[in-house]
Formats: structure tokens, C-alpha cells, sequence
């Protein structure tokens, strides 16, 4: 019986980058789900965000011996929301492959600040309450190693405009794949549909919703809270919607 030829990865054809507590791991469980995908032997790899494996010229097989032989009609890909928040990775990314397709998620950032404190709560990670944690961010996270200070940077990865300037500034519009989460939580089917089209691929037939990572919230966010936060990202929020052409009405207050 004849048997596809199948081929070690060389580069990956897609990174999911971000953003953190926005649906990635939803995502990440649909890509890896398609018969044409596979995502490596875990969700997030953090090759391009370990600035240890860059002290001297990278070492791409540390990053594709996560991945299985694969035939020639499938394609690789790696899911580490991180990626869009670490500064550095980004051109990483770009001289790795100025080929790849990018997917970005990106959920109301007052949102997302409060899930990611909520994530940090549950793990035991977070000593302080919610509206301390995002006032004593600041100083917290000052001179911390930068895998140990995103942690806690509540509020500072929920700054998208520099985030994506980056992204705009090494890659074409065309291979850049921005998607609101409130989008795909609402409508997922019909933004699974346009995520593999994106990537080259039909939807599988079946398409089962799905939601992952979701941990019990030890409680809501009160008004006060929310007000705050949303000054700090009105002006941001504003200029989201000029870059991607949205309209985050529903972000606001």
C-alpha cells in the first residue's frame, strides 16, 4: 500500500501570538482539532519570548523538534500568547520566517486585565486585590525579569496600539489575522470559517463549540474598577479601532 511521503518542518506556517486571557486556548484547541494542522506536542512552546535561546544565534531545531513528521498537505503551527506583549519577539518571528501568517485575538482590555488578575488569583499566584494589584503595577513589575513582571502586567498588555505598531511595522497587512474575542465568542463558527480560510483551509464539518481555560472567578469586577480601568485604555481603544478598521463600541462605557 502506498504510503505519503511525509516531511520534517523546516518553518512553521503560522503563529498564534496573543493575546493573553482573549481566547487562545479555545483557539488553540479548534486549530489542533483540523486534520491539515498540527500544533506542536504542546500549546505553548515560548521559543520566540525566551531570551536565553537568543543570546547567540538561535537554535531552530529547540523549536521544531516539538513537531512530528508530517505530510506534505498539512501545516505546522504554535500557539504562545505571549508573543505579542514580549517586545523582542516579534522581529524574532520575522527573521525566523518574513513568510508566516500571524492570528491575534484581542479582548476588551479592561476585560482582559481583570481575567488575567482572576487567573493569577486561582493559582495562588496574587496576594493583592484587584484594584491594588493594578495600582502598585507599576512598581511591581520595575526591574523584574520580564518573564516574572508580564505576570502581573494587568493593565500593560491590555495597550494593543504598540503591540500591533510592532507587528505592522515587520509584517504585511495580508499575513496578519486580527480577531476580536467577543466576535469569536459570540459568532464561532462563522470566525473559525474566516481563521481557516485565512490559513489556506477548509473548516472541518463539524465544528463543536468550545470553551477552554476557564476558571471560577472569585468575584466581579465592581463599576468603580471598571471606570478606572477604562480611562487608562480609552485613548487606546480609540486608536484599536482606527488601526483594524472596528468598531469597539462595545468595549466602551
Amino acid at each position: 500500500m502506498f504510503r505519503a511521503k511525509r516531511r520534517k518542518v523546516h518553518r512553521l506556517d503560522f503563529v498564534l501570538a496573543g493575546a493573553q486571557k482573549s481566547g487562545t486556548t479555545a483557539l488553540h484547541y479548534f486549530l489542533n482539532r483540523h486534520p491539515k494542522i498540527t500544533m506542536g506536542d504542546q500549546q505553548e512552546i515560548h521559543f520566540f519570548d525566551n531570551d536565553i535561546l537568543f543570546v547567540s544565534e538561535p537554535d531552530y531545531e529547540q523549536l521544531h523538534k516539538h513537531y512530528p513528521l508530517l505530510a506534505s498537505s498539512m501545516i505546522a503551527g504554535d500557539c504562545t500568547p505571549s508573543y505579542i506583549y514580549h517586545e523582542p519577539a516579534v522581529e524574532r518571528i520575522w527573521k525566523y520566517n518574513p513568510k508566516i501568517k500571524l492570528l491575534i485575538i484581542l479582548r476588551n482590555p479592561v476585560d482582559r486585565a481583570f481575567a488575567h488578575w482572576n487567573m493569577q488569583r486561582f493559582r495562588g499566584r496574587e496576594p493583592l486585590d484587584f484594584f491594588d494589584a493594578v495600582r502598585e503595577e507599576k512598581s511591581r513589575t520595575a526591574g523584574a525579569p520580564p518573564g516574572e513582571a508580564r505576570r502581573f502586567a494587568y493593565v500593560d498588555r491590555g495597550f494593543y496600539g504598540p503591540q500591533l505598531a510592532r507587528l505592522f511595522k515587520f509584517f504585511p497587512r495580508e499575513q496578519i489575522k486580527a480577531v476580536k474575542f467577543e466576535e469569536f465568542r459570540d459568532r464561532q463558527r462563522e470566525t473559525l470559517t474566516s481563521i481557516f480560510s485565512f490559513l489556506g483551509l477548509k473548516p472541518p464539518r463539524l465544528v463543536r463549540r468550545k470553551d477552554r481555560n476557564v476558571v471560577p472567578y472569585e468575584r466581579m469586577m465592581n463599576w468603580e474598577e471598571r471606570v478606572f480601568l477604562y480611562n487608562l485604555f480609552a485613548e487606546d481603544i480609540a486608536n484599536i479601532e482606527q488601526m483594524l478598521g472596528w468598531d469597539c463600541s462595545d468595549w466602551k462605557l
